[in-house]
């Protein structure tokens, strides 16, 4: 006897849910799945959470500008890793400096920063850490890092504590089929014993309740930025929402809602969702194309568009 088996909660500041896929005699049982995500997620929050002045991001940032250098966790480690190389590849257009831009605009709920300022070029880094400017210096051998300016974990924490989880129970899934979701990004492999597709749909970010369109997900991850929760009055008046372009420190991507990227990896699907949503729309078709990614958009009047890699993957649209 099989069927689908489901938990939810809540955790960085957004609605979990796993889906498992039940067979009579599957070990271990699906309880100790959820568990495991539920304990990746709280560590992540422990260290990674902007949120929190006890994290231990939250705590390097204090350090910043210092030229102190930092313990850091393999965890946290690996997501400032991960950081610059997606700053590296999207040719500056994904950058984690904006926690002190966000805190500027009034983001809802975020502390304001307390470290120092220091000089956009670095000196080089000692002790075999990475040389030369940058606001990260880090020392593969013992784990520490230093930054010039306070980092935002953002979305790239929530997918690459997706990625994680997902390493916790992928094993002892023992070949069943599961859907993980933290807040709209998605990771999982299509659904035991038939082998059939998860149908995700792609929320309307004008708040219409259906959804604009409805894709498959066999194997990988999808993750989406959007402009349709995270948006404020800044304190001169003006509308603001949480996608920053750091090479302005304002809100990006004009003309765009919202861009949603199929890929392997939840953690670099989140990045290129980011990325493309700051190419704005006369840019994004023909990047998104040229990195060979599914990708769909959303158009300011709500029109859907999306790559050829993307619509093979798509069972139905509105448009």
């Amino acid at each position: 006897m099989t069927g689908i088996v489901a938990f939810a909660g809540r955790a960085m500041g957004s609605p979990l849910r796993l889906q498992v896929a039940t067979a009579a005699r599957a070990t271990p049982r699906p309880e100790r799945l959820w568990a495991r995500v539920q304990a990746e997620f709280r560590t992540s929050e422990a260290e990674l959470s902007c949120y929190r002045p006890e994290s231990a991001l939250s705590q390097l940032n204090g350090t910043a500008g210092s030229g102190a250098w930092w313990a850091a966790s393999s965890r946290l480690y690996g997501f400032l890793a991960m950081a610059k190389q997606a700053e590296r590849k999207s040719g500056g257009r994904f950058d984690a400096r904006v926690l002190g831009d966000l805190a500027r605009l009034g983001y809802p709920g975020l502390p304001a920063p307390t470290a120092r300022s220091g000089p956009e070029d670095a000196r080089a880094a000692r002790d075999g850490a990475e040389a030369g400017p940058g606001w990260l210096q880090r020392d593969g051998r013992t784990r520490r890092v230093r930054v010039e300016a306070p980092v935002d974990s953002g979305g790239l924490g929530k997918g690459l504590t997706l990625r994680w989880a997902w390493r916790r129970i992928e094993t002892d899934l023992m070949g069943r089929g599961a859907l993980l979701e933290a807040g709209g990004d998605l990771v999982g492999r299509s659904a035991a014993p038939d082998g059939e597709a998860w149908q995700i749909g792609i929320e309307d970010p004008l708040g219409r309740p259906e959804p604009l369109a409805v894709v498959t997900l066999s194997d990988g991850a999808i993750c989406t930025s959007s402009t349709a929760r995270q948006r404020w009055v800044d304190p001169a008046g003006r509308p603001a929402h949480h996608l920053l372009d750091p090479r302005t420190g304002e809100p990006g991507g004009a003309g765009l809602l919202a861009v949603t990227v199929a890929g392997a990896d939840p953690g670099w699907a989140e990045v290129w969702s980011k990325t493309l949503f700051l190419a704005g729309p006369t840019a994004i078709g023909d990047e998104a194309r040229a990195r060979g990614l599914a990708v769909w958009w959303v158009e300011a009047d709500g029109t859907l568009r999306m790559t050829p890699a993307a619509r093979q993957r798509t069972i139905w649209s509105a448009s």
